[in-house]
């Protein structure tokens, strides 16, 4: 049975669809397959790179008709069941070299992409880089000075594990001389993204929609952290997770119940989506 308005679920992974340890709960699947069924789209919504949400996509079954994924939190938009990219925004590489170089001058970790691998020069070639790329599932490369990157990448990421200070210090460096140029923004505690500017997953949802034909009045958005607050605002229905930070809740139009460990998704599409 197929409904009379296609609706599009834009959905974040960690946190959110996934379970604390990187799994997606029964009900989650099962709810997603009903959906599909019904002709409606579900769209991966993420910070990670291109190629670990794909390889993600792929692990949850998210590859036929209907399902797309953003990457790097707006910078590249996908068509999973054409593994096509229709969308990419990237980074100017003088600003990359001037972040890098700002980055060693301050002891800060920073890493940027390649098509396929986390790229990084000599000094952040440690724990950090291969516990990150463990968490998504990529390979990691050095390169010897980042002035030799040839393709202008999607985006930057620092990481302090310890203390977000440092990043938010390195956030209003930024802003001093990059305003109008690149957006910086918190992903987490321990990660703060730096990518072009007007890239988040609010714009990349409203851009997605467009490209899909869905209204607006027709998506539904759901995350936890701060970096899902753009598409959280910008969804027709706008969810945060029972788990998701205070100022996500505030933002939200409806608040699970249930949280991502026990298919606080599932609640959101029989909610608001397999009972309209």
């Amino acid at each position: 049975m197929r409904l009379e308005s296609k609706k599009a679920l834009f959905l974040d992974l960690d946190g959110t669809l996934l379970t604390d340890d990187k799994r997606i709960p029964d009900r989650n699947r099962e709810a997603i397959d009903e959906m599909l069924g019904q002709g409606h789209s579900v769209i991966i919504t993420t910070g990670r790179p291109l190629l670990s949400a794909v390889y993600q996509a792929e692990m949850l079954r998210l590859t036929s008709e209907g399902c797309y994924l953003i990457a790097f939190n707006g910078g590249i938009l996908y068509d999973t069941a054409r593994r096509k990219v229709i969308y990419r925004s990237t980074l100017p590489l003088d600003a990359v070299v001037r972040c890098f170089r700002e980055a060693e001058r301050r002891g800060i970790h920073i890493q940027t992409y390649s098509e396929d691998k986390v790229l990084v020069e000599p000094r952040c070639d440690n724990d950090i880089i291969r516990l990150y790329c463990s968490r998504i599932l990529m390979e990691h490369g050095v390169i010897p000075d980042i002035s030799e990157l040839r393709d202008e990448p999607v985006k930057m990421l620092i990481i302090d594990l310890n203390d977000p200070a440092p990043l938010e210090e390195f956030r209003r460096w930024i802003s001093s001389w990059a305003e109008g140029e690149i957006d910086t923004f918190f992903s987490s505690n321990e990660y703060c993204e730096i990518v072009r500017k007007g890239l988040n997953k609010g714009n990349a949802l409203r851009q997605m929609a467009g490209l899909i034909g869905v209204d607006i009045a027709d998506t539904i958005a759901a995350g936890d952290a701060a970096n899902d607050l753009p598409m959280i605002k910008a969804a027709g229905i706008g969810c945060a997770m029972s788990n998701a930070t205070a100022d996500v809740k505030e933002a939200a139009d409806y608040v699970t119940e249930r949280d991502n460990n026990n298919s606080g998704v599932a609640e959101i599409i029989e909610r608001f989506i397999l009972k309209s």
